[in-house]
């Protein structure tokens, strides 16, 4: 763990090699001073020599000012260690993420992502300038006091030892749990402020306050536990301080006594003794945040030694010819367990240009179906062809770059119209971006807000309907100029008429674009090439709108509740 932990200092070497260096010198300045301090005592004032006390009194004062210099060097260089550090563990944990395939993130949560990239980071940055900073101190202190003083610190450290030992196994299980349940607010909070607006309209304001509050206070009562048992660390320090502090007295009183020390020699060795105690009380400081960024290193070496479950073969395809898709005897399960599959012996061809519908009931598995396509999990049990060529020989940036897909949950993110469209394509021109807004139905609306295609879009695009959300998301998916075009569910919220035009769209101008539409109502999908009828991971039914309405119980009885019903055209789910 230290080891990977370590790699993430890389630039910040010299700061962090620096910050002890001037800890050193300062120490060896503080040894020195009390030193001086009791020769100015001994051959100065007790005799008194002006020009000695006033020669040594000057270079105690550069001394005092050196100390200071070197104590202000260290800081500055400790805080740029320290904060260089958190900023490439935060880098490395982000760039690790970034390849995470679906299955990665799923292992994880949103939520303990976002609490090790912050609180978990916070923490080891605490830890990291307290142990180049202030932990040197104790060691280096030692080397310089007193043999005998030195003898009393050996006696008493093992003592100190044990008690901080026993603290730290206690601790650690607690803190632990402690940022998992950190975790789990951080979820609370996120599902709240995402829906807030449900969360209104339903008057559940205090219900959620209650689920906040009680995730707080197991927080609240794990931490109160945890800072009970490092409240130990106190009582245990002061009383190994008092005893060497009677100790060191009576070791002092018997050398005076014996004429073996002068007063300025005894102010020497409880100065010494003074800073060496300090030093502990700061060593155990340091100790007690070691405790607390245990678990979270712990947590953010997870992150940083998780392997994506998808990785690009040695030697990777680089062009995709076409956008033929195929599968053969795919099964897949998310927990890759073959007793427990969401598909289950599929097998299709669809050749390039084809427009495929896919419909069924809840949990048939219809998104997990499509997501395999460009690679988004790999299939537990057979193959997905894209081209001819199995989708795990391509180079998976590749693969997706011609594959593209907009989500059942569509996503804007904070920024300008434009920005947002320009995920498809960075390099698209405004004329680019006005002709795939129109094939998208959304260059009307666009055009309708007083800065067009620059209005700023709110995070999670707040700001816009579902309708001109989607539309967006479908024009940004068009700029990418894909073989394969996924739409997962992806005009549920817009009326039948804008449907149609899309979909007209869709044929006159991309008939190369192998089109995959998952929809609920039949209107958006009876004209396809196939429909697909998805039921339990099975499939069903494969055929035209008119096959399936005469050979497949499913299908005849979707039609039927949407057309009989009267909610077709309303795009009411089933």
């Amino acid at each position: 763990m230290i080891k990977r932990l370590a790699k993430c200092v890389r630039e910040y070497k010299k700061d962090s090699i620096l910050s002890p260096v001037f800890v050193t010198l300062e120490v060896i300045l503080e040894v020195i001073i009390p030193f001086l301090m009791a020769n100015l005592i001994d051959f100065g004032i007790d005799k008194g020599d002006l020009n000695y006390i006033i020669k040594l009194g000057s270079f105690l004062v550069l001394m005092a000012i050196m100390s200071l210099i070197c104590g202000v060097l260290s800081g500055k260089h400790a805080a740029r260690a320290s904060s260089g550090f958190a900023k490439n563990l935060r880098h490395d944990m982000y760039h690790n993420v970034q390849n995470f395939s679906f299955s990665n993130i799923d292992k994880f949560s949103t939520s303990s992502i976002i609490t090790r990239l912050t609180t978990d980071v916070a923490n080891m940055q605490m830890a990291f300038q307290m142990i180049i900073r202030i932990a040197v101190r104790t060691p280096i202190m030692a080397l310089k006091i007193n043999f005998r003083v030195s003898m009393i610190f050996l006696a008493i450290l093992p003592v100190l030892g044990v008690g901080l030992a026993v603290i730290a196994i206690k601790a650690h299980p607690i803190f632990k749990r402690v940022f998992k349940k950190y975790d789990k607010l951080n979820n609370v909070v996120q599902e709240n402020l995402r829906g807030i607006r449900v969360v209104k309209s339903y008057v559940r304001e205090e219900f959620e306050e209650e689920k906040f509050n009680n995730i707080s206070k197991e927080i609240y009562e794990d931490f109160s536990k945890a800072e009970k048992i490092l409240a130990l660390n106190m009582p245990l320090m002061q009383f190994v301080s008092y005893s060497a502090m009677l100790l060191i007295a009576w070791i002092g009183a018997r050398l005076i006594v014996g004429s073996e020390m002068t007063t300025g020699q005894l102010m020497s060795l409880i100065s010494y003794s003074m800073q060496m105690l300090t030093s502990l009380m700061m060593l155990s400081m340091v100790f007690v945040m070691i405790i607390i960024s245990r678990a979270s290193a712990e947590r953010i070496v997870e992150i940083l030694n998780e392997k994506s479950d998808l990785e690009n073969p040695e030697e990777p395809i680089y062009n995709v010819e076409s956008g033929a898709v195929s599968f053969r005897n795919v099964s897949f399960s998310y927990k890759k367990d073959k007793k427990k599959l969401c598909l289950n012996g599929v097998n299709i061809d669809i050749a390039s240009g084809e427009t495929v519908g896919i419909i069924g009931g809840t949990g048939s598995s219809k998104t997990t179906f499509v997501q395999l396509i460009p690679r988004l999990y790999d299939v537990t049990k057979g193959v997905v062809k894209v081209g001819g060529v199995d989708v795990r020989k391509y180079d998976i940036d590749t693969l997706r770059n011609q594959v593209a897909m907009v989500l059942q949950k569509n996503v804007l993110f904070s920024g300008t119209i434009k920005e947002n469209l320009r995920w498809g394509n960075k390099d698209a021109t405004d004329e680019e971006l006005v002709r795939v807004c129109k094939l998208a139905q959304a260059d009307d609306f666009i055009n309708s807000f007083p800065d067009k295609y620059d209005t700023f879009i709110e995070e999670g695009g707040t700001n816009v309907s579902g309708g001109q959300k989607q539309r967006l998301c479908i024009a940004r998916a068009l700029l990418k100029k894909p073989k394969i075009l996924i739409l997962d569910d992806s005009t549920s919220a817009v009326d039948t008429k804008t449907d149609a035009l899309i979909k007209k769209a869709f044929r006159e101008e991309i008939p190369d674009t192998t089109k995959f539409i998952i929809a609920q109502r039949i209107s958006s999908i009876e004209d396809a090439n196939k429909i697909i009828v998805l039921d339990g991971g099975r499939i069903d039914g494969i055929g035209t709108h008119e096959e399936l309405l005469n050979t497949n119980k499913i299908y005849q009885e979707v039609y039927n509740s949407q057309v009989k019903g009267g909610i077709a055209n309303e795009g009411k789910n089933v």
